[in-house]
């Protein structure tokens, strides 16, 4: 106890950092988890005990550059600068503390990557999207998103013939079916009160299309904050599913003849309290027309993974086409018809899913729409009917992470947005784990997309 700041110390603290100590008291929290997401995808972090957290809150908890060269199988690859020479700091958020009540006497942060005199890293990925909503403010826009995530419900167990662990479903209702919210009822309650918690406010919820797979959505926020909320229900969707002897999983395709995980990004645009997508068509055009224009590399970074690919099929309203249209479900970008009166237009970027981390993911579709405002980019006539029944006449995405990563080595903007330490580390990984996956069998994709995800 005497390591622990005594009240007169606290009270000397800067106003932020006193109120998280005080609620770490109040809500009895020992280790406070520094988080982040990695190239792979993967959330990562390390945790201070509460006696050490008003130094760690300035000073960061020390970790190796190396982590950020880790493919999501832990194969760390050869980037320069990225070996065991190299420090930096995982520096928390302190506005996004939350206490974790899937994990009973725990808190955490969303963190960046600093290095050790305080300045932003080149890999770090939170930065990197903060940079993207900077440069967009620099033309008098702040963007809105939400992800719209879909995950899947069950218990892993062990393979009889002997093979990698399984997934098996909790249940086999229908779309929708009544019988599928009561099944999984006592979980989504829990879930969703934990989500509460932290701040996500919960929109909707049901049971989806596969054998145990649900749907629940948390209200839009500032792009930043989006992300965050993004990572914190990840982790939260998977939390509370350990602490009930279940498996929670939100990979692209975790089972192979069953309907994917996507997580959707519903975006809009703001100057001051005007929703630029509302009254200014010009704007929203151009928006679409950049992520028309960069999609081929977007998908690189927005479904982050080998099994991502699985997903992006046609006729899996999954999005496989270069198009948009609205309220068309197999385009690439929705544009969603408001709700009511007073409900607000906005654009639903289809191939996204939860394997990407969300920082470069939400980052690059603010880069490619920006690009698109700024050379009015016209993204083409808005396509009403299943892409696919037009044989040959509309761009396909690409169908596999290689040729996502081809891509995205091709896009100027994107790659010139990541920079030059950020994009050899992402580049390096993903590879990596394009190979090691070819080399092996569907079940072990499976798998550790599950197991990770």
């Amino acid at each position: 106890m005497r390591d622990r700041p005594s009240g007169n110390k606290i009270n000397q603290l800067d106003p932020n950092v006193r109120r998280i100590l005080e609620r770490t008291e109040l809500e009895g929290i020992e280790l406070i988890r520094f988080l982040y997401a990695d190239h792979g995808g993967v959330i990562r972090g390390k945790a201070a005990s509460r006696s050490r957290l008003a130094e760690r809150l300035s000073t960061g908890i020390g970790h190796t550059v190396a982590m950020m060269a880790m493919n999501m199988l832990d194969q760390l690859q050869d980037v320069e600068h990225m070996g065991p020479v190299g420090e930096v700091r995982i520096v928390p958020d302190p506005a996004t503390y939350v206490p974790l009540p899937h994990a009973p006497g725990a808190a955490a942060m969303l963190s960046d990557l600093c290095l050790p005199d305080g300045t932003p890293w080149g890999a770090c990925a939170r930065t990197f999207l903060k940079d993207a909503v900077a440069e967009l403010a620099t033309e008098g826009y702040t963007l809105v998103a939400a992800f719209e995530p879909e995950f899947t419900l069950g218990r892993r167990l062990p393979d009889p013939a002997g093979g990698p662990d399984r997934l098996v479903p909790l249940d086999d209702s229908l779309c929708y079916a009544n019988v599928g919210f009561d099944t999984a009822h006592d979980y989504t309650i829990k879930l969703i009160r934990a989500l509460e918690t932290q701040g996500l406010r919960v929109e909707h919820y049901h049971p989806e299309l596969g054998p145990g797979q649900q749907e629940l959505s948390v209200r839009h926020a500032p792009a930043l904050r989006a992300a965050d909320n993004h990572v914190l229900y990840r982790e939260t969707v998977r939390g509370t599913a350990l602490r009930m002897q279940m498996w929670a999983t939100l990979a692209p395709k975790p089972l192979a003849d069953q309907a994917g995980n996507g997580a959707h990004l519903h975006l809009s645009l703001w100057n001051d309290n005007r929703n630029v997508f509302a009254e200014d068509g010009e704007v929203r055009d151009g928006f679409i027309g950049g992520l028309m224009a960069h999609l081929p590399g977007l998908t690189a970074l927005t479904c982050g993974s080998v099994n991502s690919f699985r997903r992006l099929a046609p006729r899996m309203w999954s999005s496989a086409y270069a198009v948009y249209g609205p309220d068309n479900r197999e385009a690439a970008v929705r544009v969603c018809s408001p709700l009511g009166e007073s409900g607000e237009p906005n654009l639903e970027f289809k191939p996204s899913d939860s394997s990407a981390n969300p920082y470069l993911s939400l980052g690059a579709v603010i880069h490619a729409g920006l690009d698109g405002i700024r050379r009015k980019l016209d993204p083409g006539p808005a396509v009403d009917v299943d892409p696919d029944t037009r044989p040959g006449r509309y761009t396909r995405l690409p169908a596999s992470l290689d040729e996502a990563l081809d891509a995205l080595e091709a896009d100027e903007v994107l790659m010139e947005a990541l920079g030059p330490l950020r994009r050899s580390a992402y580049l390096a990984v993903k590879r990596s784990e394009a190979a090691a996956f070819a080399a092996k069998d569907v079940a072990y994709e499976l798998f550790h997309h599950l197991r990770v995800f």
